[in-house]
């Protein structure tokens, strides 16, 4: 399974760096992805998450790789949904910030259970949710340090597309994101962490 889930990364990698919209664009919003599998890589044998949450990383990755390609305002598919929902603005960075909450609320839940970090569920789904929200803010400060330090060329980064409450939309949909993937995904996750703890 691990081979397939390589291969898959490697080609959208492979595919994404080949011609991009734009390569600074490409590299800023590749580059965690690249780093995600390469931490993935280096506690693969000291902590192995489960298939699930391996699933959704490579997920997540597969979102940001598209938007690095095509910028996040130009992803074609979601252009063509422009008129489908009477919209002004391509919103595949609103895809990529809900993924970017529910896909972080999956890995802090594992390791918050499988290292017994916090005891009682309400508390680990106050602290999840809280590490998603700041998990995005952080985020969105980097996407402000980018701007401030490459000017023009970073407006591709930041894809706002005009949109004066951007900033404050990425947040609430990364919480949204979240709070779904505790709610759709607790079940199935907890099973496959109790088939982790038998092997």
């Amino acid at each position: 399974m691990r081979y397939l889930w390589v291969l898959i990364f490697l080609g959208t990698l492979l595919w994404s760096a080949i011609a991009p919209a734009d390569r600074l664009t490409w590299w800023l919003e590749a580059s965690p992805a690249l780093i995600g599998v390469l931490l993935l890589a280096a506690t693969y044998r000291s902590f192995r998450l489960t298939g699930l949450v391996y699933g959704l990383i490579l997920l997540h990755c597969i979102v940001l790789l598209v938007g690095a390609h095509y910028t996040y305002a130009q992803v074609p598919l979601f252009d063509r949904l422009l008129d489908v929902f009477d919209s002004s603005r391509n919103n595949y960075d609103k895809l990529a910030h809900f993924v970017q909450g529910l896909v972080p609320a999956l890995i802090a839940r594992e390791i918050v259970l499988r290292k017994r970090v916090i005891n009682g569920q309400a508390w680990q789904v106050f602290f999840i949710l809280c590490f998603c929200l700041a998990f995005s803010a952080f985020y969105e400060l980097i996407e402000w340090w980018v701007a401030l330090a490459s000017g023009e060329d970073a407006t591709a980064f930041l894809g706002t597309q005009g949109y004066v409450w951007d900033t404050q939309s990425d947040m609430s949909l990364a919480l949204l994101g979240a709070v779904v993937g505790l709610l759709s995904l607790s079940r199935l996750h907890d099973r496959q962490l109790r088939r982790q703890v038998a092997r």
